[in-house]
């Protein structure tokens, strides 16, 4: 993924992590509550068996929309 779709789909990450924050439900492995972003990401990595910055850029339209169908 160039540089320029990396930097936006942060963006969305940030943004959307901001909605998640103190929606995701509790986890013993995390007292102090959930980080949101990574969260999101983990989501990503399970989904496409890597990390968003090694995706392509044919996928960021596909990635924005599964980012944004994120709810917990």
């Amino acid at each position: 993924m160039n540089n320029t779709n990396k930097k936006l789909i942060w963006k969305l990450i940030q943004s959307h992590g901001e909605n998640l924050k103190n929606k995701l439900e509790p986890h013993p492995n995390h007292p102090d509550g959930r980080n949101p972003y990574a969260h999101i990401c983990s989501l990503i990595n399970e989904k496409y068996s890597c990390s968003y910055k090694d995706l392509s850029d044919d996928n960021v339209e596909e990635l924005k929309r599964f980012i944004l169908g994120i709810n917990e």
